[in-house]
């Protein structure tokens, strides 16, 4: 059995700063498993800029801002493995993977930093009625064959999802030629950022049709064309409000899923909001030693994020190693009143260096509201929003000083407010 002091599970952005993180803080023993056959993670097929506006204060592509962090592993010359795919971890930080080379791989790790980040949701999840022709792709799969693999899923396009990836792809095969004829969201509202419904749709002239959803599909080898309906409250389609629309092409950008079947095997505790796991203020879970950062954790809007909270994930995961421990559950942290969960769960203060970031996202959309914080019943922040809405991440800084302040606190909440 191979050991090591800590292993990273995924070496897209969010393995690559945490372990850089790590190495920072001294620790010379790391490795970063990764299943594909390079590492970058998703970055590399994201052509599109707008990354790194907040670590680089510049605008960047998502392969030349994986490039910064490969080219950061590569010169503190930590390794990774290629083509391995991890099957197994123990609670005891035990993995199993196995690659063409090495055969089953089982390696003895101090402390784990899972960084799987997330897939996408298929069509099976969101039972669509219709035929099972091709055309059908998740907007990821239809980006890498248009960025990496040079290929067009087709010319007429319908896309199921107002998420980042969906807007991004409808600019991306408008500029390739293709006729995107609508982008259809369940929601009333989109769920991705302002910014990318403003430079993908609205400056292509591409409808976005809010509450509305599919409910058929024709075509019997390839996609013919795809029936929408409006919505009504519950999300239910309102009778003789169809609308045929013919494509060759349906792509759907229906929701992230962070990648946890690993935690489970380890007993990592998920969240039921998120799908990923329940963290303290040190990222680590409720195993002892296995740390959890990026969009396994949760599904960030910006990796600029990702990243802050990577190097984090690194660099406690090496002060474990160095015998500091994270295990005493702390300050419970309630999201409640229009806030669906927050990051992390529980906060042990002594742990909390200067300032700790929360962060979360709404459950809707609101106008001229407040982001409240209250330890137990003592408000200490009143935050005025202009808007907030579930496509965008929150974040609230805790400092030292407010731990200070209230010693004895047994929960912190975090509500929207009307005044």
């Amino acid at each position: 059995m191979i050991e090591h002091d800590i292993v990273i599970i995924g070496g897209g952005p969010a393995g690559l700063a945490a372990a850089i993180g790590a190495r920072e803080e001294g620790i010379e023993d790391i490795l970063i498993i990764e299943r594909d056959n390079c590492i970058g993670g998703i970055l590399n097929q994201c052509i599109h800029n707008g990354f790194g506006l907040h670590t680089f204060k510049e605008e960047l592509t998502g392969p030349e801002y994986a490039g910064r962090f490969v080219e950061k592993v590569n010169q503190m010359n930590i390794p990774y493995k290629l083509n391995t795919m991890v099957i197994d971890i123990s609670e005891d930080k035990k993995i199993t993977a196995v690659n063409e080379n090495d055969g089953v791989l089982e390696i003895k790790a101090k402390a784990i930093i899972l960084a799987m980040g997330c897939r996408e949701r298929p069509r099976g999840a969101i039972n669509i009625p219709g035929s099972r022709c091709a055309g059908i792709y998740s907007a990821g799969t239809a980006q890498k064959f248009v960025n990496i693999d040079g290929y067009m899923p087709g010319k007429e396009v319908v896309i199921l999802g107002s998420g980042d990836i969906g807007l991004i792809m409808a600019r991306r095969m408008t500029l390739e030629g293709a006729t995107v004829k609508a982008v259809i969201e369940l929601m009333p509202y989109s769920g991705g950022l302002k910014r990318n419904i403003v430079q993908c749709l609205d400056d292509f002239g591409i409808p976005l049709k809010l509450s509305h959803t599919i409910t058929d599909i024709k075509g019997k080898d390839r996609l013919e064309g795809v029936t929408i309906a409006k919505v009504d409250d519950n999300r239910k389609p309102i009778k003789g409000t169809e609308e045929y629309i013919p494509c060759d092409t349906l792509l759907l950008s229906v929701g992230l899923v962070p990648e946890n079947e690993l935690s489970t095997k380890a007993n990592v505790e998920l969240s039921k909001v998120t799908g990923g796991p329940i963290v303290n203020e040190s990222l680590q879970t409720n195993v002892e030693g296995i740390f959890a950062c990026g969009n396994v954790l949760h599904v960030h809007d910006l990796v600029d994020f990702v990243t802050e909270e990577s190097v984090n994930a690194g660099k406690n995961a090496a002060k474990y190693i160095n015998g500091q421990t994270f295990n005493e559950k702390g300050i419970e942290l309630v999201a409640t009143s229009g806030v669906r969960y927050t990051v992390p769960k529980f906060i042990n203060p002594k742990n909390v260096e200067k300032v700790l970031d929360v962060r979360f996202r709404v459950g809707d959309v609101y106008k001229e509201s407040y982001i409240s914080v209250y330890f137990d019943d003592i408000r200490e922040m009143h935050i005025k929003k202009r808007i907030l809405s579930p496509g965008e991440m929150e974040t609230v800084k805790l400092t030292k000083a407010l731990f200070e302040k209230h010693p004895n606190c047994k929960k912190i909440t975090v509500k929207v407010e009307g005044e």
